[in-house]
């Protein structure tokens, strides 16, 4: 059993990857397996539209961090996936990693897991970043627990945002149910 999260922030340490690592600690605090990866210094080149993964079942892009996330996000039981909010979306390298999965999806290798979606925004734009992350749930039939949308800025400020904390702290406890072994 091993819960996954993914920040899409560019910033190693963003509100985002500290509102990803929240949620990982409180399940790790069940004894569940953990671990979290960053898109900050990672390159995720864009699906080129080339098709040739419909028969390698793979994409064939190479050369960047795409394959080692993906290849993680497969032997995960729960993906609690996180981007920041830029201009009323996901942010870019987000969308490139989202994309790129289109290779996973002829053989539904992504199917029959669970998923958190995390977004943050400065202000707006939460509700249709959540969308797009749902969407990418959605068309790889991940069951979905649930969601976190938190405001904030500063570095640091998520935290302080009572009910995205509060949201976090629901969706951990919802993956601890899942996955704990029950008597």
């Amino acid at each position: 059993m091993k819960v996954l999260g993914v920040s899409g922030s560019m910033r190693k340490d963003g509100n985002t990857a500290q509102l990803v690592r929240y949620i990982l600690a409180k399940v790790q605090m069940s004894g569940i397996e953990t671990e979290f990866v960053s898109l900050a210094g990672r390159i995720v080149h864009p699906c080129t539209g080339c098709e040739r993964c419909k028969e390698t079942k793979w994409c064939v892009i190479e050369g960047d961090g795409w394959s080692d996330i993906a290849q993680r996000m497969i032997e995960a039981e729960v993906v609690v996936i996180g981007s920041p909010t830029y201009y009323y979306d996901v942010n870019g390298q987000m969308k490139n990693l989202i994309d790129r999965t289109y290779s996973l999806y002829h053989d539904r290798k992504l199917a029959g897991r669970n998923a958190v979606a995390v977004t943050v925004c400065a202000d707006r734009g939460c509700e249709r970043s959540l969308e797009t992350i749902e969407g990418f749930l959605n068309t790889h039939q991940f069951s979905y627990l649930g969601h976190v949308c938190g405001k904030a800025y500063l570095p640091g400020e998520i935290m302080t945002d009572a009910r995205a904390v509060k949201k976090a702290d629901g969706v951990a406890k919802k993956i601890v149910n899942l996955l704990q072994p029950k008597d």
